[in-house]
């Protein structure tokens, strides 16, 4: 168990990495005139420049060449490569256009998404709440598809392509750092080629700009890195249940700004849509924290039992029983200490925000396993 103080440690570095997350909106307008496909050739590149010097420093360099013997594994990175390659593009592109509420209902639903996409893809099944949360959902894209005179395809396209991100990162399995690494390994090339189009054009910023918007442009690799570190820090230390409640403050953050800072739109039907949005959540998170609730006190249970070995009484009958100790276990041997063999409180059951954790990311697990990947966060 982790002390107050290792709790306490973790729990500011979740709050700073979500807390980074949900206020990234102010920094991407801070880049411009440079436009959304510039922003994101340069933080492809000098994301792996930032990860790259990080993984030198602690010398961890072993799951590369794994990586690069296992054909089926690498596959899989380049296709969250390019999944997460819509993702920051969208991002960047609605920040910076004035659809910053647009661009959080994508994460408020995301949630929903993932776990319509374990029914639909991983044949996972619902728990009654669940569904009704999931329709809600449903209901509520409807309501805005009716405000917004269109479908919400920034929100729905940053939801399914984080979904999509999650899916895919849940089959290589790697470490958020080394992760970012390899998928931003794979998008260097092309970011660089583009960067040095737009420059043979006269188009490129970089050099146009001035210093401070060169550092500016330079500095998307510790926007896209630092938070993740920081959300590794705080995995480690808090509960998985705990950081799938602090998601949400990403996505609370970046709708205060686009409502209260950035001064966008809001009419009733948004509103209403939105309302419908947090109300599915709430049954999401209810019925997660529930469920975790009632494993844990059913794994407390069973341990009980396990540990309750009954004494023996009276003279044993039968056959000649050997000398004191010869041919009998020690004290304890080959009887299960109290609660082994039985997971640790919460262990096995999808604890809230299980999977967090995949820039960017940290959702409720509820019944089907989440597959949030923090990495992916705008």
């Amino acid at each position: 168990m982790k002390s107050r103080g290792e709790r306490h440690i973790g729990l500011l570095n979740g709050f700073a990495a979500y807390g980074m997350w949900g206020l990234v909106p102010l920094f991407w307008p801070l880049l411009k005139p440079a436009g959304a496909g510039e922003i994101l050739a340069h933080r492809m590149v000098w994301s792996l420049v930032f990860v790259a010097v990080a993984l030198a420093f602690v010398r961890r360099w072993a799951w590369a060449g794994e990586l690069l013997r296992q054909p089926r594994r690498l596959a899989l990175v380049t296709v969250a490569a390019a999944v997460i390659t819509v993702n920051w593009g969208v991002y960047i592109w609605a920040v910076n256009s004035g659809h910053v509420v647009e661009a959080s209902l994508g994460y408020f639903i995301n949630p929903l998404v993932t776990i319509a996409m374990g029914v639909l893809l991983l044949k996972e099944r619902l728990r009654r709440v669940q569904w009704a949360a999931v329709g809600v959902g449903a209901a509520a894209v409807l309501v805005l598809t009716i405000g917004y005179g269109r479908p919400p395809w920034i929100s729905l396209t940053l939801a399914f392509s984080f979904a999509t991100y999650g899916l895919v990162k849940k089959k290589v399995n790697l470490g958020g750092v080394e992760s970012l690494a390899a998928e931003t390994a794979i998008q260097f090339l092309p970011a660089l080629g583009y960067l040095l189009w737009l420059s043979s054009r006269g188009g490129l910023s970089f050099s146009a700009e001035g210093p401070g918007h060169a550092a500016l442009l330079a500095s998307t690799g510790i926007v896209t890195a630092l938070p993740l570190v920081c959300f590794g820090a705080a995995a480690i230390r808090v509960p998985l249940s705990t950081l799938g409640l602090l998601q949400y403050l990403a996505p609370v953050f970046q709708f205060l700004l686009g409502v209260l800072y950035f001064h966008e739109a809001m009419p009733a039907e948004r509103w209403a849509g939105f309302a419908l949005v947090w109300l599915a959540l709430t049954l999401l998170t209810w019925d997660a924290l529930r469920t975790a609730r009632t494993a844990r006190r059913d794994i407390a249970r069973a341990g009980t039992t396990v540990g309750a070995v009954p004494k023996a009484e009276g003279p044993v009958a039968g056959p000649e029983v050997p000398a004191s100790g010869a041919g009998v276990p020690a004290s304890g041997q080959g009887v299960p200490a109290s609660g082994a063999g039985v997971p640790a409180s919460g262990a096995g059951v999808p604890a809230s925000g299980a999977g967090v954790p995949a820039a960017g990311q940290g959702v409720p697990a509820s019944g089907p396993e989440v597959l949030d990947s923090p990495a992916a966060r705008p």
